[in-house]
Formats: structure tokens, sequence, C-alpha cells
């Protein structure tokens, strides 16, 4: 295995992507230690510490604890990823954008600008809000005055995240992996240790009492298994047997040859996942104000039940989250896989799945398929989004109006959570796992494209190329 590893640097283009993306991966990081002036950063981090079951705890998951100590980078990627969903979805209901998209890399090039535009907006947006927020009567969590607080918290903050928008583009352009997703990748990593040092401490004080040896022993276990249904159904497939016919081209026979069409159960990784949570902690976010203390929105009759029903654990905000994800998890494969054009290419090089006539049956054969497999995927992010949530908070279902008290004979630890800040599983590991089978896959094909073995054991150099 360290052969393998040692390869990746014996390829100049190759090793320079792998320095490139951990260099930028370093920036990211350090900026996590600059604090946005005029921070009372002891009463932020004492009011997060009350809160880390909240949707603020979630939005803080994801951007690595810069919102937590609310540094330059304290918005995150989250803008970036709520503009791309915004034009992702108006190039399916809107005509004239979805005719740019097809109009090649002139096209996409202008969708992406625009992105980066609502993406500034978006931050100003929110920065404004947090501003605004934490400059309440009564806050502590600021030190310097208001007037001049609010417009330094909006220009910060929105350049931070302009400037983590071009470090991701820079990475996914110039580097390995996606940079957006690596980005992500790397602010929940980081977070291991402390989650590391919360689950050492609640075992030295025996927060369970006589039953901590065993929580312990089944929170690692779980993890395990959690690591291992995650590598299963990420490489989990369905084949779909294709049929080349003969033919002559010149004076050679092509075709004639068996092979498969390989569909992914979970095609569209933790894309549907990010953008649940992005959709959802974004109104938070912005009716900040019922966040910290009794803002406007809190005591109103109608947005104060909402902003509640809305908390991660709550039954109306769970059912929201799964919904959100079935949506995105078939709207994002009807993006990155079009049914017509694979069934298109496969008639004009004669190419049919047996039993199945070319044209527009193989289209719907092949819909059919990915509408049962893509349920499929998304039941299984469905459970591994829900772990964290029964371990932190639990669901609370007799929360519930009317029929709430008809849920209060459920074990505690469902209602209530077994108040674990657990990092190793649910939402934050499928990220891990996902982004980190993908980068690993995107540099194993380097490797085999240049001959080299890679990490995987059915990997290698093309056979007869091998010098013993």
């Amino acid at each position: 295995m360290l052969e393998k590893f040692a390869n990746i640097f014996r390829i100049p283009d190759l090793r320079k992507r792998v320095l490139f993306t951990l260099g930028l991966l370093a920036v990211y990081r350090l900026g996590a230690f600059i604090p946005t002036p005029g921070i009372n950063a002891d009463a932020l981090a004492q009011f997060f510490n009350a809160n880390s079951g909240s949707a603020l705890g979630l939005a803080d998951l994801f951007t690595g604890g810069n919102l937590r100590r609310l540094t330059i980078f304290a918005l995150g990627i989250m803008p970036y990823i709520t503009a791309s969903i915004i034009f992702q979805l108006l190039t399916v209901i809107y005509e004239p954008l979805a005719k740019l998209q097809k109009e090649g890399e002139l096209g996409r090039r202008k969708i992406t600008q625009w992105t980066r535009y609502v993406t500034v907006l978006l931050g100003i947006i929110q920065s404004f809000a947090i501003s605004l927020t934490l400059t309440q009567s009564g806050s502590n969590m600021v030190t310097i005055p208001r007037g001049e607080f609010v417009p330094m918290c909006i220009i910060t903050l929105t350049a931070g995240t302009a400037f983590i928008m071009w470090l991701g583009e820079q990475i996914t352009e110039r580097g390995i992996g996606n940079g957006m997703s690596l980005l992500i990748f790397t602010g929940i990593v980081v977070g291991l240790p402390r989650g590391i040092i919360d689950l050492y401490g609640k075992a030295r004080d025996q927060t369970w009492g006589a039953f901590t040896p065993i929580a312990l022993l089944l929170l690692l276990v779980g993890m395990v298994a959690v690591v291992a249904f995650i590598v299963f159904v990420e490489r989990s497939e369905r084949r779909i047997p294709v049929q080349y016919a003969k033919r002559i081209v010149g004076r050679k026979m092509m075709g004639g040859q068996s092979t498969h069409l390989p569909l992914r159960v979970n095609s569209g990784g933790v894309m549907p996942v990010i953008f649940a949570s992005s959709i959802l902690s974004a109104p938070l976010l912005f009716a900040g104000m019922s966040f910290f203390g009794s803002g406007p929105l809190k005591e109103t009759h109608f947005f104060g039940p909402i902003l509640q029903n809305l908390q991660p654990g709550e039954p109306w905000y769970e059912v929201l989250y799964i919904a959100a994800i079935i949506f995105f998890a078939y709207f994002y494969i009807s993006i990155v896989f079009r049914p017509d054009d694979i069934a298109d290419n496969m008639r004009k090089y004669g190419g049919f799945i047996p039993g199945i006539r070319p044209g527009r049956r193989t289209s719907d054969f092949i819909n059919d398929v990915l509408t049962r497999i893509t349920l499929v995927g998304a039941i299984y992010l469905i459970i591994i989004s829900i772990i964290p949530t029964l371990l932190i908070s639990g669901i609370h279902f007799n929360h519930l109006w009317l029929i709430g008290r008809f849920f209060d004979s459920l074990p505690a630890w469902m209602t209530q959570g077994l108040g674990v800040n657990f990092y190793f599983g649910g939402t934050s590991l499928l990220i891990v796992v996902g982004v980190a089978m993908d980068t690993v896959q995107q540099v194993e094909s380097q490797l085999i494209m240049r001959h080299y073995d890679g990490f995987s054991p059915k990997s290698g150099r093309i056979r007869g190329r091998r010098s013993w």
C-alpha cells in the first residue's frame, strides 16, 4: 500500500494536483483562525454550546466550527450551494436558462457567473442578519458599537464566502476531486478530535452511569457498521446488459461484444443530503433573530411556532428533511443522467438491451430502472441521516399537536436522544466517506491511466505492461 501511495508522487502532473489541493485546503483552515473584529469569542462559544442540538449546530457542522467562532469563513460554502440549487431548479422550469445550459461551455460559464453573483448576494443577506442578531439589545457577544460592527461584519463574511467559492473552483479545476465537497469534508474532519475528546470526557465522568462502557462500545460498533454500510451501498450498482451487433467499418469487423451499463444505486452521492440541509437551514439563518434571545420573530404568534417546528429533532423538520432528500435524489439524477441520450447513442453504435427494442422502449426501460434504484438510494440516505438526530436530540413526537400525548410512552432515547455529539455517524460520516471514496477513485483513475497500480485489488496496470 505504501508503494501505491508513493506512485502518486512519481507522476509530475498528479503530484502537482495533489499538492495544490492540500495547499488550498491548508489556506482554508488558516482562515478558520481569523475572527471577525469586535466579537466576544467566549460569549459566542458559550451560546453555541448551549444550542448544539439546534439548527445552529447543523450549520456549524458544515462550516467546520467557523460559525461557532464567527471567523471570516463563518458562512462557509452554504451560500454557494444554495445559489447552485436555485439555478439548477431554474434550468428545469425556465426555458431560456435551459437553452443557455445546452449551448456548451459558453453557456455553462454564463450560468456559473450568475451563480457567483447570487452567492455574494446571499452572503450579504445572511451576514446582515447575523450582524443584527449579535448586536440586539441585551447581547454581550459584540465588543464594539453597532454602527461599526454591522458594516464590518457584512464586508468580512461576504468576502470570506467569495474567497471560499474561489478556493473550491480552483480545487475542482486544477486539483483533485470536487472542490466544494472537499471543503465541506475538511470542515467536518477537523471536528473529529473534538468528538473524540467529548466521548473521552463522557467515559471519564461516567455520564450514563453503569451503562457508560456498553454505550461507548455500541457507539464504536455502530460507527464501524455505518461505515461498512455506506461503502457497500456507494459501490453497489445495477448492471444492465448491452449487446452490440456486428458491423463492417471499412475492412474491419466492429462490434459483436457484450457489455453492461452500470447504474449506481446512489448516483447523487452526498449532494441530496447537502442540498436538503442547505435548504432547511437557510430560512432559520435568515430569521436569525429568533436564535439569539427573544427577537421579534420569536414573539409573533405566526412565525414563532413555525420556526420552533423547523428545529432539528422536531417531527415536521424531519418530515421536510426526508421529503427534500427524496426530491433532490431524483432531481440530481435527472440532471446528470439522460436516458434519451443514452438510448440514442446505443442505437447509433448498434447497441441494444436484450429483449428491449432500441429507441423509445430502451429509454423508458432505463428510466424505470433508474426510478426504482434511486428510491432505494434515497431511503439509504434517509436512514444514514436520521442516525445523528436520534443520538443527539431524538425525534420529539411528543411535541405534535393533539396526538403528542400518545407518544409519551416511547423510550426516552427516541424522544429525548442520548445527548451525544456524535461526529462519527449519520450525515457527517456519509459526507466524509462519500467524498473520500470519490477523491480516491479519481486518484486511482489517474494512476491506472498512466499504467500504475491502483489502490483496490482489482485495479492495476494494463495486462502485458507489467515488468518482472
